[in-house]
């Protein structure tokens, strides 16, 4: 997917509520006279969303630990004045998590870490622990999804597909690395079908993001059909006129005179 602005989500709660953690940047004057320097201070906070929409913001000390007062704002501050820090959220917040979402958040780095050593059968047994914590874990979804593509085991590479296109936070930039690896793997693995509905409900969510039209073109084409792949082209191609990829497809497209072209 191409590159949006910073979601706000850096950790999603229950019920799609904002829970994560943010960053305030200040500049601070240091010294005095001809020694005075200016320096920029960041500071992490923890932010919880309450039900109501209000947002709770508590600082977290140097070893990670929320600490002080819970000061109350709304969406709009949170959004003009603090920046989300989803590469950090994992393990800032950690010390704030119930020993459950511990335990899960360790048997999905477990997972990650056997199926990068090639080692699904071992890595979908510890997704399968943190599924039956919580079904709806994002990355522990397309690790297992992953290892069954892998191993060849459609079935159960569509029951995962079926979960995962119903959770909103499987296509935000948090998890892009793996959103990008699913699809590949699902066109590769001759699930084009799933490809295409796979990349189209990404489409309703980020419907000016070319590469989805892109990627929904290769799945078609590979699927055999030349006349939806060309629609997509020129839709990527008239969110981006310079897409290098869809303006050689375009070519192959006319040179083989396939789908009119």
């Amino acid at each position: 997917m191409s590159q949006t602005p910073p979601s706000p989500h850096a950790a999603n709660a229950q019920a799609g509520r904002i829970s994560g953690v943010f960053s305030q940047k200040k500049t601070q004057k240091i010294g005095s006279g001809t020694t005075a320097r200016k320096t920029e201070v960041v500071t992490y906070f923890l932010v919880e969303e309450r039900e109501d929409g209000a947002m709770l913001v508590q600082a977290l000390a140097a070893n990670d630990v929320p600490f002080g007062p819970k000061t109350e704002i709304t969406r709009d501050e949170l959004l003009a004045n603090y920046l989300p820090e989803p590469q950090k959220s994992m393990a800032r917040a950690v010390s704030c998590l119930s020993p459950q979402e511990q335990e899960i958040q360790k048997a999905v780095a477990r997972g990650d870490k056997f199926r990068k050593r090639g080692e699904s059968f071992t890595a979908e047994f510890e997704y399968n622990k943190a599924l039956a914590m919580d079904m709806g874990n994002v990355r522990a979804n397309f690790g297992i999804g992953l290892c069954y593509i892998d191993r060849g085991e459609q079935a159960k590479a569509h029951e995962v597909f079926e979960r995962l296109v119903k959770l909103d936070a499987a296509f935000e930039d948090e998890h892009k690395h793996l959103f990008n690896e699913f699809g590949i793997s699902l066109r590769k693995a001759g699930m084009q079908a799933e490809a295409m509905d796979y990349y189209r409900r990404a489409l309703d969510l980020s419907p000016s993001d070319e590469n989805l039209h892109y990627n929904i073109a290769r799945a078609a084409f590979d699927k055999g059909d030349a006349k939806t792949a060309a629609q997509h082209l020129g839709a990527c191609l008239r969110l981006n006129p310079g897409h290098a990829e869809a303006l050689q497809f375009v070519d192959y497209l006319k040179r083989k005179k396939l789908a009119g072209g």
